[in-house]
């Protein structure tokens, strides 16, 4: 299938369009990017035809038909290229990977969000704590294990891995560092970066940081 077949409308500093890049390049499919420039004003006539419910990216264009939301469009890549199944093969291991996947879409990044957001230092405080219980759960399920899917890096650990390329800024503005918290967690996202898939779908952490400075400025948070 070539890349004409599969198009991924996309915003650098997206997260949710990073865990798209990632399942696509685990899956080995070829696709061409179309990226967004300015999702805060202008939006593009092919963003709003594709998504016009949420008018937000990603959108996965599929023989131009649209795919949207992030973790929606893991599961269809699951199914239309079923080699290397990102999801587990037993029906337990399914529900168990559903779980995390609408707590880590539900918490984490509005909890990141709420850190370099705050403007006092009790609202910092409060943030970084409700952000710190959060990943208190997710490292105790993924325990001593590799990756979340086991042996394997699956369906959660995709979800996740888009999510860290902006966790230096949440660490930066809430002043902690989730290695001092939880090592194994930050173990296991060393191991994912490590992986091509990953390291070349993500975007360099240190260039979310400083947009999301720009963003802190323009708020006027600081």
């Amino acid at each position: 299938m070539g890349k004409d077949d599969v198009k991924l409308l996309s915003m650098w500093a997206s997260p949710f369009c990073m865990r798209v890049k990632v399942a696509l390049a685990e899956k080995e499919v070829a696709y061409e990017e179309i990226l967004e420039n300015d999702l805060m004003g202008g939006k593009t006539e092919l963003l709003i035809q594709s998504n016009p419910v949420h008018k937000q990216v990603p959108v996965l264009l599929h023989d131009d038909k649209p795919v949207v939301e992030s973790t929606n469009i893991l599961t269809y890549i699951d199914e239309v290229w079923p080699a290397k199944p990102l999801l587990p093969t037993c029906a337990y291991g399914k529900s168990r990977a559903r779980f995390w996947a609408d707590y880590i879409d539900r918490k984490v990044f509005p909890a990141g969000r709420n850190i370099w957001t705050a403007k006092e230092d009790g609202q910092v405080e409060s943030a970084r704590k409700e952000f710190l219980d959060i990943l208190m759960y997710l490292d105790g399920t993924l325990g001593d294990k590799d990756y979340f899917n086991g042996d394997n890096f699956g369906f959660v650990d995709i979800l996740l891995i888009g999510l860290t390329s902006w966790f230096p800024a949440f660490e930066k503005y809430g002043g902690f560092k989730v290695e001092d918290h939880y090592p194994k967690l930050a173990a296991w996202i060393t191991r994912s970066y490590a992986r091509k898939t990953v390291s070349e779908s993500l975007t360099n952490p240190e260039k979310i940081t400083n947009f999301v400075g720009m963003m802190r400025q323009m708020y006027g948070i600081e």
